[in-house]
């Protein structure tokens, strides 16, 4: 991890997850998310001890396992506050509903790993606790209240509602819950206009204009791709082996719950659109257009 100041008193950790970082005095620091897991969580500690720092709060702007996961050693070594929407804290400290979710049913032991699956760990509401000199804002769609946070250096932390052009490139899809509302939240990112900007997963920039572009082109491009698909009256399975065929995508269990339930996703959006319909034919569920 390799800290970068960004503001008087706004730092990140660049990281696979970025990690924001907002000092409210000298000594005490919130966090903006905790990376992936323990070992995020240590490098994370040993950087705020090199720097005479004290955690006081961690900000989750959603319960993702990769922005929660050192959630847990931090809070056990500091006895720090964690932050988070409401119902993004039924996740947190109950992580089983994460895997849950994805799958549609009780995870099998394979589902239940780190990328899918944090540790518990103990979360107040924002709502009345979050420091001076931070905002948050609602940023749904990518997950299911997901926020982003301004500093007072006029820097935002933006969560997972934008993904990289590398991460668009290689990939393709990326995982959302809510299609509509992650659209709505691109249209509110359009309106803002702060110093920097720092994803999630990608490079801090002052300018999120492209980036918003190509999250919204791609979205429309797959939903064009499964508009296509259901011509010819598919299964969901099919839908998704086609989706993956195309993209020449790799199947593995993490990535069929991920892309499986993010395809779902797609198809609820179509359906409510007016796009698409189903029938039931064979005790199989079929989507097809609507002509």
């Amino acid at each position: 991890m390799e800290l970068i100041k960004v503001g008087e008193k706004t730092y990140y950790l660049k990281n696979p997850t970025n990690i924001g970082i907002y000092k409210i005095d000298d000594v005490n620091v919130y966090l903006i998310d905790s990376g992936n897991d323990k070992d995020a969580g240590r490098k994370i500690l040993k950087i705020i001890e090199e720097n005479n720092w004290q955690v006081k709060g961690i900000i989750n702007t959603h319960s993702n396992a990769d922005h929660i996961g050192g959630n847990k050693i931090i809070q056990d070594r500091t006895n720090c506050l964690i932050l988070n929407s409401d119902l993004e804290r039924c996740f947190t400290e109950n992580p089983l509903l994460e895997p849950s979710l994805l799958y549609g049913g009780y995870p099998f032991k394979e589902l239940k790993n780190k990328f899918l699956m944090a540790k518990s760990s103990k979360v107040v509401s924002i709502d009345n606790n979050l420091p001076n000199g931070l905002e948050y804002f609602n940023l749904k769609g990518h997950f299911l209240d997901m926020i982003g946070i301004k500093t007072s250096d006029d820097v935002y932390f933006l969560g997972d509602s934008l993904f990289s052009q590398e991460t668009i490139n290689k990939y393709h899809l990326f995982f959302i819950y809510d299609v509509k509302e992650y659209l709505n939240s691109l249209d509110y990112l359009e309106s803002l206009n702060g110093k920097i900007y720092i994803p999630s997963h990608g490079e801090v920039t002052d300018n999120i204009k492209d980036l918003i572009k190509a999250n919204r082109n791609k979205i429309k491009e797959i939903s064009d791709k499964i508009y296509d698909i259901c011509v010819k009256k598919s299964t969901f399975e099919e839908i998704l082996k086609q989706i993956f065929d195309d993209y020449k995508l790799d199947m593995n269990t993490n990535q069929y719950v991920l892309i499986g339930s993010t395809i779902k996703s797609y198809l609820s959006y179509l359906k409510d659109m007016g796009k698409i319909t189903f029938e039931f034919k064979d005790n199989k569920m079929i989507w097809k257009t609507i002509d």
